[in-house]
Order: C-alpha cells, then structure tokens, then sequence
C-alpha cells in the first residue's frame, strides 16, 4: 500500500465496520422479521444449510450475490429489494462473515442493514424456530 496507509487485520476490520451499525441478537432479530420490520437473509453456504436447517421465513442469497440481488437500482435484484429504506438482517454460521455483508450493503447505500449476533448459531442455542433442509425437486 502507498503512503502510510497499512493493511488492516480481519479482526481490526471487524470492529470498524460493526462501528459503522448495531447489530441485533436472536431475539431481536427474531422479533423484527416477525413483525414485519426487516427482511432476515441467510449467506450461509449450501452444505451448512443442508447441516442445520433454514431459519423459517429468510430469504437464502449465497453471499456472493448478496450485493446483485440487494441492490434496489441492480438489474438483477430480487422483488423483496423494494428500496435503500429496506431493513435487512443478514445471517451467517457465527457472525463474521454477515458482518462484512452488512458493511457492504451500506456502500450501496441499504443503510439500516445489519447483522445477528452469533449467526445461525445463536438464533439456533435461543431455541428460536429452524426447520429441517429439504432439497428443491427438479
């Protein structure tokens, strides 16, 4: 890097980018999607979704489109991105990598975007609903 610009470690890049929002517990998380107020999606790859189950409700979108599929203005975005208002919860196994997500969704200006504390994991420990994968019929 040039001038005195030095890399960032991924934990130091974590803390400034959680900085950047607040994110939100199970429960929280849990209780907003249930209401109507934010869009839970879930980044986790395939074999974890096979491995744990789905959290009822969430909108599955690989991590490596998150970005196409959000952005309201993309040509290749999903109905439910209605807007840059839109509330999302983004989801991974434990919590890093929808943190990263979630600082990405803001550079595309979805500024209410956010993460779950502790990922599928957490929501799963506070005993909220997961259901079994079941594979899409050809």
């Amino acid at each position: 890097m040039s001038g005195d610009r030095r890399p960032v470690g991924i934990d130091d890049l974590l803390e400034r980018v959680r900085r950047g929002y607040r994110r939100l517990g199970p429960w929280e998380a849990y209780t907003a999607a249930r209401d109507g107020d934010a869009l839970l999606v879930d980044i986790r790859y395939a074999a974890l979704r096979e491995r744990d189950g789905l959290v009822p409700g969430a909108l599955v979108v690989e991590r490596n489109e998150l970005e196409w599929r959000l952005d309201p203005q993309g040509s290749h975005r999903l109905p439910e991105a209605t807007g840059h208002d839109l509330r999302v919860v983004v989801l991974c196994d434990e919590g890093y990598a929808s943190s990263l997500a979630a600082a990405s969704l803001h550079q595309l200006g979805l500024h209410r975007a956010t993460d779950l504390i502790g990922g599928f994991q957490a929501w799963r420990a506070a005993g909220l609903p997961v259901r079994p994968y079941a594979p899409q019929a050809p």
